[in-house]
């Protein structure tokens, strides 16, 4: 009976807090960037799709708040010297935001119930708040509650996949894992306290913001997986009228931002930054973008998207059939990577990781991004409803399955048909495209897909596609509902 009780208290505890199994775990780090608060309240949004098991205050070499003595630090980051010199603290909007913001999402947050009972509660979110290393940017010389929370989560028993995001600098994680050397470097549990980190990390990281990762982590920790976000994340970030093409950046612009997320859409929305709405972030005098004046001097308009530089991270976790997760050579929503030729544990995009853009005809380093900006901005648009509307009144995402599975073996010159199917909870019509996705797979050229109905196509396998080579499908799916939403499927023919 007490057997029973148990088992009866903790799932009754797993449907209050929101917290799923099956999930991946994940842990954010962040110095606080007014684009890590819009990352941040989007990410809120997603939260029934993983597990947050951490929110940690860190730096960056933009962000810190300094020691309170005075002291002067001095950037090795030529960037952040050139642009702000040496700062006693610099542009630190402070170790409350985070709070401030789960304040607005408990209000909202009996509504998300309403569309799915895995959204957290905000009493589980707030208990995961640490302040970690903020002192300087690139301190990891002493612990910290947030190192040592990350510290607890690396050795605990779970030896599913911890996906850390770092939306700042890597020195929070890497004062953690330098607690761990120095606790068990000497002792001969190390080989095994070592695999069993290095097996369950990965890393995400958004530039390198500052250098621990360079000096430290990748110096004494080299297994520990990493994607690293250098390029694509721009198309997010605070160049995208630079970076996304014209047809694309509707999906970013005051019209459909203010209509469709930030406005009449409750009050943790509200506190969502755009252009010209009026905000300042506490602490960082350095972004006006919330002032009619520099709106109007950078030719931007009202509402319009300013950055999710760090949102990336978490795109890479969320489920939309893509498979991309563990895999981000496959491409999804958080950008395309390729392994490292001298690290085997380490993704990276870089200049030579190019999609082909249809909208300028150039490989680009962005569009493995930027290609999915308007799923991404639909789905966003379609969570904000969620914040106000009752289940009938709001659209969810359909949900895609391949016939005979994902995986296909085919033979050179064989024509193969892929059939799709989707189950909509909102009864909602579902219409399918097929795309191959060249740079995701192996054979280096096109293929020819031939349309069979809405949810069948025939795809030939060229003549010269070579043993052990990949094709990889895109099945989209999008459904009619407002705003639509787009989900996939995956699938990869290997050539026997």
């Amino acid at each position: 009976m007490k057997h029973i009780l148990l088992t009866m208290t903790l799932l009754f505890g797993m449907l209050q807090t929101g917290v799923a199994q099956n999930k991946p775990r994940t842990i954010v780090t962040t110095d606080g960037e007014i684009d890590d608060v819009d990352s941040f309240i989007r990410m809120l949004l997603y939260s029934n799709e993983f597990n947050l098991e951490g929110l940690i205050y860190s730096s960056s070499q933009w962000h810190y708040k300094g020691d309170g003595k005075g002291t002067v630090f001095t950037s090795e980051m030529e960037m952040t010297a050139k642009l702000y010199g040496t700062k006693t603290s610099l542009r630190w909007p402070g170790t409350q935001w985070i709070q401030d913001l789960l304040k607005e999402y408990s209000k909202v947050y009996p509504n998300l119930l309403k569309h799915d009972k895995a959204y957290p509660s905000p009493a589980y979110l707030t208990k995961l708040i640490r302040v970690g290393n903020i002192d300087f940017e690139g301190e990891m010389e002493k612990d910290t509650e947030g190192s040592n929370f990350i510290k607890a989560k690396l050795l605990d028993n779970d030896m599913s996949p911890l996906f850390l995001q770092i939306w700042g600098g890597t020195n929070t994680i890497a004062r953690a894992l330098k607690s761990i050397e120095d606790e068990y470097g000497k002792t001969p549990q190390w080989k095994s306290i070592y695999e069993k980190v290095c097996k369950k990390t990965v890393l995400y990281a958004v530039l390198d913001q500052d250098a621990t990762y360079r000096k430290y982590v990748s110096v004494k920790w080299p297994d520990i997986k990493i994607f690293y976000n250098s390029n694509q994340f721009w198309c997010f970030a605070y160049p995208w009228p630079r970076v996304v093409p014209e047809a694309l950046q509707p999906y970013l612009r005051g019209a459909f931002m203010g209509k469709n997320i930030i406005k009449n859409h409750g009050p943790l929305l509200e506190k969502y930054y755009s252009w010209g709405d009026g905000q300042k972030q506490e602490g960082d005098d350095d972004h006006k973008h919330g002032t009619l004046e520099e709106m109007n001097k950078q030719k931007m308009t009202q509402y319009d998207f300013i950055s999710e530089g760090d949102s990336p991270a978490y795109f890479q976790l969320i489920d939309v059939g893509l498979m991309n997760k563990n895999n981000p050579e496959y491409g999804g929503w958080g950008g395309r990577m390729v392994q490292s030729t001298s690290n085997p544990h380490r993704w990276e995009d870089g200049n030579h990781v190019k999609d082909y853009n249809p909208y300028t005809k150039k490989e680009d380093t962005a569009f493995p991004q930027t290609r999915w900006v308007e799923a991404l901005q639909l789905d966003f648009a379609a969570r904000a409803d969620w914040c106000i509307k009752p289940y009938a009144e709001a659209n969810h995402a359909p949900k895609l399955s391949l016939k005979n599975g994902n995986f296909k073996k085919v033979k050179a010159g064989q024509s193969i048909l892929l059939e799709a199917s989707a189950t909509d909870p909102d009864k909602n019509q579902v219409a399918f495209t097929f795309w191959q996705y060249p740079e995701a797979g192996t054979y280096p050229q096109s293929v020819t897909i031939s349309p069979e109905g809405n949810n069948k196509v025939k795809v030939t396998v060229p003549s010269d596609a070579e043993k052990g080579q990949t094709i990889h499908i895109i099945v989209e799916g999008r459904d009619n509902g407002t705003p639509s939403i787009i989900r996939y499927q995956r699938a990869i023919l290997t050539v026997e």
